[in-house]
């Protein structure tokens, strides 16, 4: 509803992985060409692990799209598949035919191996990315473990990047997924982002999204917005967007501290964040959010 109103084309702080808005900063890019560098010397295990909301998913999808030709992916976003599900998702990925019949485990496990083969002879790489990987079963993390056994005297023919929350490094530590650890020759850990990073990383995405004026955000209000978020790019993204919301709706382009705390205070992840002595404002900040949206919804209307 604001887009108008700040002269954007589309929504700057959506939650979606958009490849559209991928800023490389030091964390984000080094985890890049950290992944990049390790696919190209053919190491087989390669491990991306980060909080909750610090862009995982999103390096993933920049991953995929900034992968040379020669490579062929398959990616798997849906951590809770049980290994006879991985294996037939994997084929289906690398576009394997026939799969409609019944076939068993060992069937799927001999057409994924040809595949994988015929793609080899024909100067192409199979990549597996697994996504949420920290919710994988023990069964399924040995399934793809067992794909890297593809390998020839001088490389491996599969090679598998797991993208996982923290948790992953725990299941990763027990005794029975040793051979998965011992195989992981590259890992990164993203982090969140530091407060000089902040107002880059929103002016980015406003400018991505049609923004052109004065910056919309101050950097008294970035500085705010980092220390409730502590960083996490998906947390800025929410605060930012109530921020351009009560803007909106007070007919203001400028965000100032104070919408900053309105925003916060209607956001339950910060609101502990926050100073206990605006605690008692919890309930009047999501009033003026809703009477911002209220607002901003009959100048649409109007």
């Amino acid at each position: 509803m604001y887009l108008q109103h700040f002269g954007l084309s589309e929504l700057p702080f959506t939650l979606t992985p958009n490849t559209q808005f991928f800023l490389g900063l030091p964390s984000h890019h080094e985890a890049l060409q950290v992944l990049l560098t390790a696919l190209d010397s053919g190491e087989g295990f390669i491990k991306v692990t980060g909080e909750v909301g610090t862009g995982k998913t999103l390096l993933c999808r920049k991953l995929l799209a900034e992968l040379p030709d020669k490579y062929i992916a398959a990616y798997l976003p849906d951590p809770y598949l049980k290994p006879d599900e991985l294996r037939l998702a994997v084929a289906q990925e690398l576009g394997i035919e026939g799969l409609e019949s019944e076939l068993s485990q060992q069937q799927v496990t001999q057409l994924i191996q040809q595949k994988v083969m015929a793609l080899t002879a024909e100067g192409q790489s199979v990549l597996i990315i697994l996504d949420e990987a920290q919710a994988l079963t023990e069964d399924s993390i040995e399934a793809v473990r067992l794909f890297t056994n593809l390998e020839t005297e001088s490389r491996k023919l599969v090679q598998i990047v797991l993208f996982g929350q923290p948790e992953l490094d725990t299941r990763l530590a027990k005794p029975e997924l040793r051979q998965v650890k011992q195989r992981i020759s590259f890992s990164y850990q993203l982090r969140c982002l530091y407060q000089e990073e902040v107002q880059a990383y929103i002016q980015h995405r406003m400018a991505i999204a049609g923004y052109t004026g004065a910056p919309a955000f101050d950097q008294k209000s970035c500085d705010y917005i980092y220390r409730v978020s502590k960083g996490v790019p998906r947390i800025i993204n929410i605060l930012a967007h109530k921020c351009l919301m009560l803007c909106f709706g007070e007919n203001q382009h400028l965000v100032a501290k104070q919408h900053v705390q309105k925003a916060a205070l209607d956001t339950e992840s910060v609101a502990d964040n926050l100073p206990k002595d605006y605690a008692w404002a919890m309930v009047a900040a999501a009033s003026l959010i809703g009477v911002a949206i209220a607002v901003g919804t009959w100048k649409v209307m109007a």
